[in-house]
């Protein structure tokens, strides 16, 4: 084992923390602060603190395990479990067609396991069946970004300017548990003379910490954010000027705004006529503002139109794409921004490019060494591909995703999966979903494996191979390549990162999330490269480009392409020699990787008839663009766009039979579904088990006592955990948190009720009643 330290990042939230690894005699691993990378800057979470733990031989999976005849799934080889996995599949699509094949992927997959996943479905299988856990995260998010900018960045700026800025709304984030490293920017903020906002129905440990809390009822984000635009207009706080020359579409969001008056706001979300006056004033007073947004607005039925409310709000108040301001969405998933620009979504292929779109097609089948016209079209979204589990989907394939935990309506989803005529996971440990599978096969980790993730700033990051991988355990992309290899791909499915990450330039070349002017290299040398990073200098290539923000949508000045400066406007530092090639060069410090057995790429690279993108780009390369839309937006025009919204109620309001609306969360010691954290004692020490948050007036009207099971009934099942009794919740709201299986499983309760844009399900409200239960 290595003794050395490797500065690398963690394997959780999308912040990607910096941490160091050191590999200790008696075989654990050390994690250590990284005080010189940005984002964090040394400070660390307990879930990166702990991250090692995972590690350990006794947490993780080692061996590949089947499904014997008496249904027990049992340690086996790993050319066994391959065969099974290739006659599986083989088999489906022999007797029902590629498209009875499902795909499922995951946020925290590196840009090159999503990048090949999303080839692997499209090339190999030949199925349109293929969608990842990150729809669940912030596509209502993406959606009114692209709607509205004509790009989808989590943050166009990065974390740092959040301190100098005058105001910022934080909406349905509670990221002093979530990414508890990120609180360090809004205090900051405030200890700066700026003001923060936060908008959460639960008096959270980050609404504690706000100047002002407002508490709307769950489900009524869109119309508080139309009332405050009303009052912007009624004020006369637009800006004016800016909306003549920067915007598109303002008098058709101007009259829906209109129609939400403060009294009718107040009604709906409970938040008053004062609280909603004040916030505008100290929204609009200062010269610089942001909104942020998570979950909490996103997660809705509605959620694209709610997102698209608040991003209008910043438009009329000439915030978007002006220095210190502007609309941002908090990614959650460790690489949900890269996991989802790269392929692995129903409709999209590498580049943030559509499916449908015949050009993108045909550049990307030019560099995969394919037909345009044998790539399948857009399947069906995450939710919808679960739910024809068993019917039309008879196997699946899925990677780094736990959806009989993770999913809404889950006992539904894990009935869908126990229907399946096949079932092969691949993932680190043993997860809920993995138990039902006929095939699971352990794969590295993090700390095992080089790779890039995409952080929620758009930074892309280099995470460095720090340890050697336990015997018998494989990486997913060497599955992919066996699988490939097996049902008849012998070549294109590369097994070395790097030479993964550079087809993956190609293929993203020219698109809005654009990498092509990234390397490992530059990645290992810098703290992180933002795109879009154009391989060409883009004054040669188009003959001007902006300062810091994007140029036309398309070409060399792609969206977010800018003139080859540094932040200062000085000139970009000329590079060196060309680097050696992928195959010649480990990183420092690192074991090599082995070459793709079969071949590399195939017919990838110059055959296809373009220029083949430079090792480390031309002379003056692309610096990178930390800060999006500063002279044009992403759109044919340039402008931004309005987009008129209106409010409607959820997909399931309260009635006589279901009373009370539950909404649902993480807590700082857990994550996501809780496959990995739940194995570390530590964190089970902090956050042992589910738990209902209700306020006192609730609680006594039920009869129940701190700690005492309470029962959550919705339409779609019964959950069952311990009584937490508060008033930092509404009187008429319940809390669950979602990282646990079992009776206490909060998303045995949610709603499905699907986005009709960006199909994310209304996770965060549905109507439920309490009861009590005997001990």
């Amino acid at each position: 084992m290595q003794s050395t330290v490797t500065p690398t990042h963690c394997p959780y939230c999308a912040l990607q923390c910096g941490m160091n690894l050191t590999p200790a005699p008696d075989g654990t691993v050390e994690v250590s602060e990284r005080a010189d990378f940005p984002v964090n800057r040394g400070a660390l979470c307990g879930k990166g603190r702990t991250a090692a733990a995972v590690l350990a031989p006794g947490v993780r999976l080692t061996s590949p395990l089947v499904r014997d005849e008496g249904g027990t799934l049992v340690p086996a080889s790993w050319d066994e479990a391959l065969d099974r996995i290739a006659a599986g599949l083989g088999r489906t699509r022999a007797e029902y067609g590629p498209d009875a094949l499902g795909v499922f992927g995951g946020g925290g997959l590196t840009n090159e396991k999503a990048y090949t996943l999303g080839k692997f479905a499209r090339v190999v299988l030949g199925t349109s069946q293929i969608d990842y856990n990150g729809r669940f995260c912030m596509s209502s998010a993406a959606a009114a970004g692209i709607k509205a900018f004509g790009l989808d960045r989590g943050l166009p700026f990065p974390l740092e300017d959040i301190p100098k800025s005058g105001c910022v709304i934080l909406v349905g984030s509670n990221l002093a548990e979530t990414m508890p490293p990120s609180l360090r920017f809004f205090t900051e903020l405030r200890e700066n003379g700026g003001t923060l906002i936060v908008i959460d129905p639960r008096r959270t440990k980050t609404a504690e910490q706000a100047d002002l809390h407002l508490a709307p009822r769950p489900g009524t984000d869109l119309a508080l954010a139309l009332g405050l635009l009303h009052l912007v207009i009624a004020e006369g706080r637009v800006d004016e000027e800016y909306v003549r020359d920067r915007t598109a579409g303002w008098e058709e969001a101007r009259a829906a705004a209109m129609a939400h008056w403060p009294e009718y706001v107040e009604r709906i979300t409970g938040v008053s006529v004062p609280q909603l006056r004040e916030t505008v004033r100290l929204f609009c007073e200062p010269e610089s503002a942001m909104v942020l947004t998570a979950r909490g607005p996103e997660q809705q039925s509605k959620g694209t139109d709610t997102v698209g409310a608040w991003i209008n709000l910043c438009l009329a108040t000439g915030r978007a794409g002006r220095p210190l301001s502007g609309y941002g969405c908090l990614t959650g998933q460790g690489n949900g921004q890269g996991g989802r620009e790269h392929g692995q979504k129903a409709d999209q292929l590498p580049g943030y490019r559509k499916l449908d779109d015949p050009a993108a097609r045909a550049h990307v089948a030019e560099v995969w060494g394919v037909d345009p016209d044998s790539l399948p079209g857009p399947g069906r979204s995450a939710y919808e591909l679960l739910d024809a589990l068993g019917s039309d989907i008879k196997s699946l394939l899925l990677m780094a995703s736990n959806p009989v935990v993770s999913a809404p309506r889950a006992a539904h989803v894990e009935e869908r999966i126990r229907s399946l005529d096949f079932l092969a996971v691949c993932d680190v440990v043993l997860s809920e979903t993995a138990e039902l599978a006929d095939v699971v096969l352990p794969v590295t980790q993090w700390a095992e494996e080089t790779g890039t993730t995409t952080n929620l700033e758009g930074r892309v990051l280099l995470r460095r191979r720090a340890v050697t991988p336990p015997d018998g355990i494989r990486s997913d992309l060497e599955v992919l390549h066996e699988l490939a290899a097996r049902l008849g791909v012998e070549k294109g499915f590369p097994t070395d990162p790097e030479e993964v990450f550079e087809e993956l330039r190609r293929a993203s070349a020219g698109g809005a999330a654009d990498y092509s002017g990234i390397t490992y290299r530059r990645l290992a040398e810098e703290d992180g490269v933002f795109w879009p990073c154009p391989a060409q200098e883009v004054e040669e290539a188009a003959g001007a480009g902006s300062s810091d923000g994007p140029g036309s949508p398309s070409g060399a000045d792609a969206p977010g392409g800018r003139s080859a400066v540094t932040e200062s406007g000085d000139p970009a530092p000329e590079s060196g020699d060309p680097a050696p090639g992928p195959a010649e060069r480990p990183l420092a410090g690192e074991p090599a990787e082995s070459e793709d057995a079969a071949g590399g790429s195939g017919a990838q690279g110059s055959a296809s008839g373009r220029p083949a993108v430079p090792a480390d780009g031309p002379a003056r390369v692309h610096p990178g663009t930390p800060r999006l839309f500063l002279d044009r937006f992403a759109t044919p025009d340039g402008r931004a766009r309005f987009v008129p919204v209106s409010h409607r109620a959820t997909a399931e309001e309260p009635d006589d039979e279901y009373p009370v609306l539950l909404t649902t969360g993480r807590v700082v010691a857990q994550y996501q579904s809780g496959a990995q954290t739940r194995r570390v004692a530590e964190l089970n020490a902090a956050a042992p088990g589910p738990f209902v948050e209700l306020h006192p007036r609730l609680a006594a009207r039920l009869g129940a006592a701190e700690g005492d099971p309470v029962a959550v009934v919705s339409r779609r099942g019964r959950a069952v955990a311990p009584a937490r009794i508060t008033d930092a919740i509404r009187p008429d709201t319940v809390f669950m948190p979602f990282h646990w299986p079992g009776e206490g499983r909060a998303n045995t309760l949610t709603n499905p009720a699907l986005d009709p844009t960006s199909r994310m399900p209304e996770f965060k409200a549905c109507a439920v009643r309490l009861e009590t239960v005997e001990s």
